[in-house]
């Protein structure tokens, strides 16, 4: 298994935010029938950095992605980012659930676990739409190992169950899970998805595990990087990038200036 190097690191560099120093890497990571590309955000400084799982939407990766794990490296996270998709050659926008997809996102963990610049702690995880599938599967498969979970406007169904259960039920995984949720979506999102949400929310309170349920008004779908993003979308996106990083710090145990104790 390789590590991050440097012949594919890149710098951003954009208009007004103190991104010069955190470093975007590539490396490729082998997984049984699968070469699932990675995109790594190494925070500045030396390090160990609380390390940090990015799982993407179906939607698949592009600018909007790799922004998105550039400013949590701002936030002192080292982010791993892998590329479930094109791992498999799967198109983007699949309408299917693809199980062996999840071993790429398991081995993306492994990966960043053993990054020689991550914390020896339990990961977080921040996940988009179908990557909050994966976040509830992952930590329910392996609940030592993730420490939080914040996730954008999660699915949490089987996205190949059935309808009555995409309709009226949560995963199993939702009934398992002792890790601490926090869901962030936008009152105009998919009813569905507000709905399949909601259910999770007070299923998991039902059980005492630590979640909370962040609602923006008068946000849609993919409020945090909408093309056309309105006034209050663009105040929502600040918001949640904050909430996500407090929710992260308090349930990794970080210390006050965000490293690991």
């Amino acid at each position: 298994m390789k590590y991050p190097h440097a012949l594919a690191a890149l710098m951003i560099l954009l208009p007004g935010l103190a991104w010069a120093e955190v470093r975007i890497q590539q490396d490729t990571l082998k997984t049984p029938g699968a070469e699932v590309p990675l995109d790594i955000a190494i925070p500045a400084g030396k390090g160990p950095f609380p390390p940090v799982l990015f799982i993407h939407a179906k939607r698949g990766i592009d600018e909007n992605e790799r922004k998105h794990i550039t400013e949590l490296a701002e936030q002192g996270f080292l982010v791993v980012m892998p590329d479930w998709q094109s791992g498999r050659m799967i198109e983007r926008w699949p309408s299917e659930h693809n199980p062996e997809t999840e071993l790429d996102v398991e081995a993306g963990l492994d990966y960043l676990k053993k990054h020689p610049l991550a914390c020896k702690t339990p990961a977080g995880i921040v996940s988009q739409s179908r990557g909050g599938y994966y976040s509830i599967r992952l930590a329910a498969k392996r609940p030592k190992d993730i420490a939080a979970i914040a996730t954008y406007y999660g699915h949490m169904q089987n996205p190949n169950a059935p309808e009555p259960d995409q309709l009226f039920r949560v995963a199993p995984e939702v009934m398992q899970i002792t890790t601490p949720m926090l869901f962030l979506i936008g009152d105009a999102d998919f009813e569905l998805r507000r709905i399949n949400g909601g259910r999770a929310f007070y299923a998991l309170v039902d059980r005492g595990v630590p979640v909370e349920y962040q609602v923006y008004p008068l946000a849609r779908r993919a409020f945090d990087f909408r093309a056309d993003q309105g006034p209050e979308e663009k105040i929502a996106t600040r918001h949640a990038r904050q909430r996500v990083k407090d929710w992260l710090t308090r349930w990794m145990k970080l210390g006050p200036n965000g490293g690991c104790r």
